[in-house]
């Protein structure tokens, strides 16, 4: 499957109802809205595909708190969790 493919493939909506449940959480945890966790999601598959073949569908972005080591406390960490299916031809390995 493509990114195109990716994008408009048609969900059904248990799936979509999960996938914002979890826009919403995130965006919870992080302070900011589900829309530019949506916008953060789109820039990364953007980014990724121009050098890999990646599942969009797999993709989990989520937000959460690490402690540090020094006085500042809790800090907000962005994991995300990308499935590479190959590289891009022209690419090294």
């Amino acid at each position: 499957m493509n990114l195109m493919d990716a994008l408009f493939k048609k969900k059904s909506s248990s799936d979509v109802a999960k996938d914002r449940l979890k826009l919403v959480l995130v965006s919870d945890r992080a302070n900011c809205s589900p829309e530019i966790m949506e916008m953060i999601k789109n820039d990364i598959i953007q980014v990724i595909s121009k050098y890999m073949i990646i599942d969009a569908e797999g993709l989990d972005i989520q937000i959460t708190q690490l402690e540090t080591d020094g006085n500042n406390g809790n800090v907000p960490a962005l994991y995300a969790n990308i499935p590479i299916k190959d590289l891009k031809n022209g690419t090294k390995r």
